[in-house]
């Protein structure tokens, strides 16, 4: 998953890839808590999800508004979704 976010966020560099990682693991545990339990990194809205959430939260967003909005209603589509929850 890092190399997917890295490459949403058009970093070449591995100086972040801590931060990133941390903030891809934020983004799991965010989309946990509103319900949606099956994370498969390999889940085309999985990972956009994940990209949505570490472009807003990686340094300082010019979109954070927009992206939010995005990143909310992704998370919504995906913990109302019996795909990705248990219900």
């Amino acid at each position: 998953m890092l190399d997917k976010v890295k490459m949403a966020l058009r970093i070449s560099t591995d100086a972040f890839d801590d931060e990133l990682n941390t903030l891809i693991d934020a983004s799991y545990l965010d989309l946990g808590i509103a319900g949606v339990d099956n994370l498969v990194e390999t889940d085309p809205l999985i990972i956009r999800a994940v990209c949505t959430y570490c472009k807003i939260n990686f340094g300082q967003c010019d979109d954070y508004d927009r992206l939010k909005k995005s990143y909310d209603e992704q998370k919504a589509q995906l913990g109302m979704s019996s795909t990705y929850t248990e219900y």
